[in-house]
């Protein structure tokens, strides 16, 4: 295996480059800042920008005089990450921040390099996604200090649920009360607002009434539910307490920032109120500070929307988030394994190239929301996404829906671990099978440019929990286990499913960590070897490696011409064999 990608010898933990990157914080620094940022700022607030720069410039000061420049890593082939609940691995009598850190040190070992915290805020609904105060951290969670010491032995994503808060929380229910300080935090409903065009992802009312104080009634936007209100970016003053929020995460070790929901933050009257241009100017601001007071630390984007305007918020490759979810790829590779055909995920693979030397995707099959059906709008036909949908509800999952503007339904996501999306209902009970249809899916996901994620119920092998979701009435819980790690250890030694697929994913984890042909920031090139089989060549930049991927997505046996060494297994041979579901990264 090449050596020049260790850990030692990038100078970093494993998953990053180190700290002697080049970045755009050298080029502009402090001094540079406002130059940067007041175009931005006068986008979005007309007369006063002066003040509201001022006030943003003020805040990146003080994050520097408090902590100096923080420097994160940027990643390199072998960075990972892992999306996860801070609680889903629980052990009696301990907080589960530390749990979980024990436990990725001592059963799942150094990949995914990175940790993906989902929301951990105090909050009322939603799984954390309805947060009551962004300073505080849930108490049944741990402490800061637990998150602190996660980051300083793994990598750390912190979310920040950006376009919304509790219905319960304290800056609401100042607003409720008009006091001062809350004005223009929330929206309120108004008769000559254009709502017609506005996307929803929701089946729930736009507007919910709420009570306030004194007995006065008032109808507020709440994209995603009651309990959850959307807060007003055209007030410079949610801009600011928001960009605290950010800094503040940097504070906690975040070397990511994921951007929840960021596509609905802004609203406009008579547009979609969605992925607006002034979003996008948040966006950029926000790259802009972090790349002064942190630079490296990477912004990433979750837009479940079709593909183009999902990869609008990668700007100029330079200037806007540093990676953007691929959300086609989970709903064109769970087809590819439904319809027993890569033919769709081939074609779109193809126009797949990271577009700039610091900007790339974050490539992901399953996470905690499910299977996103919006990023294969345009590239599966309706037959064919109805084929998957029937073929997921058939094996006992589960599907949210949308309202269109016409008033109609849509599925919006498809809720199911996607082990259990792969396999048929017959296939559910036979470990093995399950576990080769995941591995091989898997090994799609980490081909591919970009960084891969991988939910840790996929990582951990673990089936559909349906009671969770029929008790709780959330579909989404289907998805959401939570995991007594004693009972994990010890099914991990008999269950076939669960071990093989923590086995399978650390092998390739770890070999692609040691080889530069995964950079994710270098663009792979698609081969047609029939439409059984998937197949990429990745090729490290200036160093002669080439390393071809393929993967069968059928039962049947497929033979591929590839001379060269199975990175995954050591075996040689000119020609491939692969079984019903087989893969191989063939060093040629």
């Amino acid at each position: 295996m090449t050596s020049t990608t260790t850990s030692a010898a990038r100078g970093g933990k494993d998953g990053t480059r180190g700290t002697d990157a080049t970045r755009p914080a050298s080029q502009t620094g402090l001094a540079g800042l406002r130059d940067r940022v007041r175009p931005l700022v006068a986008r979005l607030y007309g007369a006063d920008a002066d003040r509201v720069t001022d006030e943003l410039d003020a805040l990146a000061r003080r994050c520097v005089d408090e902590r100096g420049v923080v420097h994160s890593a940027i990643p390199d082939a072998g960075t990972s990450v892992l999306i996860t609940y801070a609680d889903t691995l629980r052990r009696a009598g301990e907080a589960p921040l530390v749990t979980l850190r024990s436990t990725l040190d001592e059963v799942v070992g150094p990949f995914p390099s990175h940790v993906h915290l989902l929301p951990v805020h105090p909050s009322t609904s939603d799984d954390g996604f309805a947060p009551t105060d962004y300073g505080a951290l849930d108490p049944s969670l741990g402490t800061w200090d637990d998150v602190r010491d996660l980051a300083g032995r793994r990598h750390l994503m912190l979310d920040l649920v950006v376009n919304h808060v509790s219905a319960s929380s304290p800056w609401f229910e100042a607003w409720l009360a008009r006091s001062p300080e809350a004005d223009g935090l929330f929206v309120e409903e108004d008769p000559a607002f254009d709502t017609s065009a506005t996307v929803r992802p929701r089946t729930s009312p736009l507007f919910h009434a709420f009570t306030r104080p004194d007995g006065s009634e008032v109808r507020v936007w709440t994209t995603f539910s009651a309990d959850q209100v959307d807060l007003d970016l055209s007030s410079p003053s949610t801009l600011l307490r928001l960009t605290q929020v950010l800094l503040d995460f940097v504070g906690h070790g975040a070397q990511m920032i994921r951007l929840d929901a960021i596509g609905f933050l802004w609203k406009s009257s008579g547009t979609s109120s969605m992925s607006l241009p002034q979003t996008h100017a948040v966006v950029r601001l926000w790259r802009a500070l972090l790349d002064v007071v942190a630079p490296g630390t990477q912004i990433v984007t979750e837009t479940n929307v079709p593909m183009q305007e999902n990869l609008s918020y990668l700007g100029s490759g330079d200037d806007e988030a540093h990676l953007v979810y691929q959300f086609p790829l989970p709903p064109l590779v769970l087809h590819a394994f439904v319809a027993g055909d890569t033919t769709v995920l081939s074609g779109w693979a193809r126009g797949v190239a990271p577009p700039g030397p610091r900007a790339t995707f974050l490539n992901f099959l399953a996470s905690h929301d499910g299977i996103g059906l919006r990023g294969s709008e345009g590239l599966l036909s309706d037959a064919q996404r109805d084929l998957v949908v029937q073929h997921v509800l058939g094996n006992g999952g589960l599907a949210s829906m949308r309202t269109l503007p016409d008033g109609s339904e849509a599925v919006y996501e498809l809720n199911t671990t996607y082990l259990d999306a792969l396999a048929t209902r017959e296939e559910a009970g036979d470990g093995v099978v399950v576990a080769a249809k995941g591995l091989a899916a898997h090994s799609v996901l980490l081909a591919l440019s970009g960084v891969p994620a991988v939910y840790v119920h996929s990582l951990l092998g673990s089936a559909n929990d349906p009671d969770a979701a029929a008790q709780s009435g959330v579909n989404r819980r289907i998805s959401r286990a939570t995991l007594d790690v004693e009972t994990l250890v010890a099914e991990l030694d008999h269950d076939v499913r669960r071990r093989a697929m923590l086995r399978g994913l650390q092998t390739m984890l770890s070999v692609r960590a040691e080889h530069l042909a995964f950079d994710p920031f270098t663009a792979h090139e698609v081969l047609d070897l029939g439409p059984r089989v998937f197949a990429v060549v990745r090729r490290a930049p200036g160093a002669g490696e080439e390393i071809l991927c393929v993967t069968n997505v059928t039962p049947q046996t497929v033979e591929v011409a590839a001379p060269g060494r199975d990175l995954l297994t050591g075996q040689r041979s000119d020609v491939l064999t692969l079984g019903p579901y087989g893969y191989a990264w063939v060093l040629r």
